[in-house]
């Protein structure tokens, strides 16, 4: 009877439980927490992110809520799940009745916008929790220490953004959690800094642990090699850790790994044969480490393996074959290291479910060309690349598969591309066949070509013509087209205008005459980059930049266009390299120009280009330029000084902090996806050289108005540049003192002043340019003394050639009553037994210290490790001493 109530209690129970599961003031909670958050999905959340809290409500049983999980017979809630819930604001305001949770086991509110530090209280309160996700969320700063009170956790999740670092992680709380949570299985910390943490530190890792992911923690120290033999582990994932070290031949690597990626670390050794034993593997990455040796035939046991990544390791020798008995192997890369011998298609046809095979930059390695290739079909094969190899031919074999991607750069590929070679390219998107010997090209490729790269190769005669006017719908898709380096002739076709997705246009280096079509900058609302410098191209630049508002890089330099800037140009707001030089343009300064915000880099170089530089211009104007070459023109007056009092790019030490976006110089590795080694540049003429800058026209400050006719003095607002590394006045009609705030140029390497008319003394602040290489004050009326140390003591006479009225060091002439340019004496010892003179003297020069260990008549020993310039400017220095003091001991003559 007893039990029969208690049964009848129980079932009552159950029925009021399962109708009314939702405590009040859990429920109470749950609502205050909703109304604390603001719900946007507009941000980057994706097709995923959804306001997960918009179902909340009092007419609703809190347990039945999106993403509330509750105990089935005691009604707390057990779960909650936020995930990607479009939440953003603080989470501690307000928000104390949700931390009483304490029956709460899994919190996730990973992917949204919190405010503000981690919640202690979470830690504090919530100590049932055994599942924790904050990936994501927003929150940062330091870790809490009291989140090593979650002695119950089994899962931790703190992954966050790249940059910066969102979370950070001490080693004194790192050693707390890894002490006191003993039960974690899952700890996923990625793109948190722990560069606090010791290596070390590791070794109290519970032996529970299966999941491991230290992703990009700035890791350093040698990495403990016990840690990978824990009994349960699963997954390691330290990967761009670059400062973390380890040896691979000591570690004795246990069969119940599933995934190990160690890639973009400082890991050594050889592969060892222990690699063998990893039967469970599904993924191994060691790229970017520092091997040596082969390859160990070792892999004919991983039978689960799908992706192997060894690429920039410095391995040599050949591809093992047991590597291609892998038949569940989707992706393959090998790339960037020493590997010899010769794949053929029969080795690769055994690899089934291979999908990316990347062998690129092993210089000694090629590809079969027999003619049974063609009997073999790779149906998953979907990108391939042989980039700097030794290829001298086409594979037979890629016409037989379903390419998408062919990278073939960087080879010895010679002779044309017939039809016959091109078939089976029906679904290819990228093809990359640059730097090669291609004299012709009798096809466009493909069905639905997005990028076409052929630069660097020796493709000749009107070829650009015949395909560009091929009625064929292929291009239509078509995104980026890159065929510079050639040497192509006849127009460029105005059938080129029906490519409307274009982002790319580069034709540069070839010998293109014509005039450029109407339609540029109007035929896709997308292009980005267009590239026709150094051609023959004649006439005017078309206007009609109307719908340009993407274009961010215009390069029609080195032609022979005529006429003026035309002002369509103004609506291209993201523009940030215009390049214009060297044509035979005839207008005025466009100031309209000024009014681009992006606007980093502006050449007019050595065109018709007259008139005074504008005066009025906005506070906003040209604050982002900081590259700017008007050089060889017929620009007149005095220069503005509001113009530099604008030039706020200029002004900033390091990298500009505009909130602007960095330079983008495109480079098809980045934002071009069709190839890797292709770059844009222009040319600077610094340090008496003609460079070209490439891969760091991002950082380069410099300013070149030389070879006007600009007048009036130089303005002090010049001096508040600090970035500028070269600075060029020179050959125009400026005239006063050079400015005593050139002295603040701190990294100016490069500065010509010379043929002006510039007087006066130069200024001894500027002794403190120490990074100046090139000094040119030549052809001016400067007077006085020489300004002594730091750089000034190192040029020579030809900086201050045609300054009649200068005097002092490098120059003959001698400074009358001035002790700034005397040097001092030097200190006189007498032998005690020979009473002859001789020197010991410590030179201290603010580059290091020297110590001159003998000197005779023509004859000095100097001892140091400094730069030969240094050497030769302590002997110059020391030869004139020495004269001085043979001219007051000699005696003198009746």
């Amino acid at each position: 009877m007893r039990a029969l109530c208690l049964l009848l209690v129980l079932m009552l129970h159950l029925s009021w439980g399962f109708s009314h599961l939702c405590l009040p003031h859990q429920r109470a909670a749950l609502l205050q927490f909703k109304h604390s958050f603001l719900t946007d999905c507009r941000q980057w959340y994706g097709s995923n992110g959804y306001p997960k809290t918009d179902s909340w409500n009092k007419s609703i049983d809190c347990c039945s809520w999106d993403g509330v999980e509750c105990d089935k017979l005691t009604g707390h809630v057990i779960r909650i799940d936020l995930s990607g819930g479009c939440l953003a604001g603080n989470f501690l305001a307000n928000n104390s009745l949700l931390f009483h949770l304490h029956g709460l086991e899994r919190l996730n509110i990973a992917y949204n916008e919190f405010d503000g530090a981690i919640p202690s209280e979470l830690f504090t309160q919530l100590v049932s929790l055994t599942h924790l996700n904050l990936s994501f969320s927003g929150f940062s700063g330091q870790v809490p220490y009291q989140i090593s009170r979650l002695s119950r956790l089994v899962s931790l999740d703190l992954s966050c953004y790249a940059f910066p670092f969102n979370y950070t992680f001490d080693g004194r709380g790192f050693d707390m959690l890894v002490t006191n949570l003993t039960k974690l299985r899952h700890l996923v910390l990625d793109h948190v800094d722990m560069s606090d943490v010791a290596a070390t530190s590791f070794l109290n890792l519970s032996w529970s642990l299966e999941h491991l992911s230290l992703h990009n923690c700035q890791l350093h120290g040698e990495f403990p090699s016990h840690v990978f033999q824990l009994p349960n582990l699963k997954h390691v994932d330290l990967s761009r850790n670059a400062n973390l070290r380890g040896d691979l031949t000591k570690i004795n690597w246990s069969n119940g790994l599933e995934l190990l990626d160690l890639s973009f670390c400082g890991f050594r050794g050889s592969i060892p044969p222990s690699f063998g034993n990893l039967t469970r593997i599904v993924s191994i990455g060691l790229s970017r480490n520092w091997l040596r040796g082969q390859i160990p035939d070792v892999f004919g046991n991983l039978s689960k393996l799908t992706s192997l990544r060894y690429s920039s390791c410095n391995l040599s020798g050949p591809v093992p074959d047991s590597m291609f008995d892998l038949v569940n192997l989707s992706e393959l890369y090998l790339s960037s290291n020493n590997l010899v011998g010769v794949i053929k298609s029969d080795m690769l046809s055994k690899l089934e479910s291979l999908e990316i095979l990347d062998l690129s930059g092993n210089s000694l390695l090629s590809l079969s060309t027999s003619g049974n290739d063609v009997n073999y079909s790779f149906p998953r094969l979907a990108s391939v690349s042989f980039s700097s190899c030794s290829i001298r031919q086409f594979p037979s074999f890629f016409r037989t598969s379903k390419l998408k991607y062919l990278y073939l750069s960087n080879n010895m590929i010679s002779g044309g591309i017939s039809k016959w070679e091109s078939e089976g390219w029906e679904e290819l998107l990228v093809l990359n066949l640059s730097r090669n010997f291609l004299t012709s090209f009798e096809q466009f490729p493909g069905k639905r070509l997005e990028s076409l790269d052929l630069h660097s190769n020796l493709l000749h005669g009107p070829s650009l013509s015949s395909w560009l006017n091929l009625s064929t719908p292929n291009q239509q898709f078509l995104k980026e087209f890159v065929i510079s380096e050639n040497k192509l002739t006849g127009n460029v076709p105005g059938s080129i205008c029906s490519w409307n997705e274009l982002l790319i246009l580069d034709l540069s280096r070839n010998r293109l005459s014509g005039t450029i079509p109407e339609c540029l900058g109007n035929f896709s609302q997308a292009l980005s980059f267009v590239d026709l410098q150094m051609n023959n191209l004649s006439g005017k630049i078309p206007d009609s930049f109307a719908n340009a508002s993407y274009l961010m890089q215009l390069f029609l330099n080195d032609n022979r266009l005529e006429g003026s800037v035309p002002p369509s140009l103004a609506n291209s707001i993201s523009l940030e390299i215009l390049n214009l030089g060297n044509n035979k343009l005839t207008d005025r300064f466009p100031d309209w120009l000024a009014s681009l915000p992006s606007l980093q880099i502006l050449i007019l170089t050595s065109n018709s280009f007259h008139g005074p530089l504008p005066h009025s211009v906005a506070s906003t104007n040209f604050s982002a330029l900081r590259m700017i070459d008007l050089s060889g023109n017929e620009f007149t007056g005095p220069l503005p000084t509001k113009l530099f009092q604008n030039l706020r790019a200029m002004t900033a030490t390091g990298k500009p902090k505009l909130g602007l976006a960095p330079l983008t110089v495109f480079s098809l590795a980045g934002v071009r996806y069709g190839s890797e080694d292709y770059h844009t540049s222009v040319n600077v003429t610094t340090k008496r050289l003609e460079l070209e800058l490439t891969k760091t026209l991002d950082i380069f400050v410099s300013m070149d108005l030389s070879n006007n006719r600009f007048s009036g003095q130089i303005p002090e607002e010049v001096g508040q540049l600090v970035s500028l590394q070269m600075l060029n006045f020179s050959h125009n009609n400026f005239t006063g003192p050079i400015p005593a705030s050139f002295g603040n140029l701190v990294a100016l390497e490069s500065l010509d002043l010379s043929s002006n008319k510039l007087n006066g003394m130069i200024p001894s602040q500027m002794s403190k340019l120490t990074f100046l290489e090139v000094l040119n004050l030549s052809g001016n009326n400067l007077v006085g003394p020489i300004p002594h140390g730091n750089q000034f003591d190192t040029f020579d006479n030809d900086s201050y050639s045609g300054n009649l009225g200068l005097c002092g060091l490098p120059l003959s002439k001698q400074c009358i009553n001035s002790r700034e340019a005397e040097p001092p004496a030097p200190l006189v010892v007498e032998h005690e037994a020979s009473k002859i003179p001789f020197f010991w003297k410590l030179v201290m020069m603010g580059y290091g210290s020297g110590v001159i260990l003998g000197l005779s008549l023509g004859y000095i020993v100097f001892v140091t490790g400094r730069p030969w310039w240094l050497v030769r400017m302590v002997e110059r220095d020391l030869q004139y001493k020495f004269t001085k003091w043979i001219q007051r001991i000699k005696p003198k003559r009746n």
